[in-house]
């Protein structure tokens, strides 16, 4: 592998950070989130009532802010990271592949960034509206049921790829 100049270290280096911590806050979450509600997520569980809901979603609401702002620092640095290191991806198929997976999963993450502003912003308004806010948390959890986990095992799949660098074409 060549070497990447410093500028291009440091954008590696805060994307690897962000990363890393996204997908804690993003675990963290998802545990937190999937104990609010039955097993068939169309109703919350007997220990959640009126007065306590406003201070569950008051206390989630931070790791709603952290996984939608690490995840976009995640995204933002990965792509200068890839532009201004000048590797190329058919020499790195680690590389390659690493990007495939973030390209593909971009996207739903994404769509369910939207759902977490709508929940953060219904969580910080004035008028707190706590049935609104679970729905769309019901609304998030049952769209993509099953992406989180997925997401989650393809993130470990790249940290795996980035530290072993497997597939890495050797000129002679």
């Amino acid at each position: 592998m060549k070497k990447i100049g410093k500028i291009s270290a440091s954008f590696l280096i805060v994307a690897s950070i962000s990363c890393i911590l996204w997908m804690g806050s993003y675990l963290l979450r998802m545990i937190l989130s999937y104990q609010l509600f039955d097993e068939t997520i169309s109703s919350y569980r007997g220990f959640i009532n009126d007065q306590n809901l406003s201070g569950i979603l008051t206390a989630l609401n931070p790791a709603v802010i952290t996984t939608f702002i690490l995840f976009t620092v995640f995204i933002v640095f990965y792509f200068l990271f890839l532009f201004t290191s000048g590797l190329n991806l058919r020499k790195n198929g680690w590389l390659f592949i690493i990007t495939v997976l973030i390209v593909i999963t971009a996207p739903f993450e994404i769509y369910l960034m939207t759902i977490d502003y709508q929940i953060y912003s219904g969580v910080n308004s004035g008028i707190f509206q706590g049935n609104e806010i679970i729905s769309l948390m019901m609304k998030r959890l049952k769209s993509l049921s099953s992406f989180p986990f997925i997401e989650i095992l393809s993130y470990c799949a790249i940290i795996f790829l980035a530290v072993f660098k497997p597939l890495t074409r050797k000129d002679l």
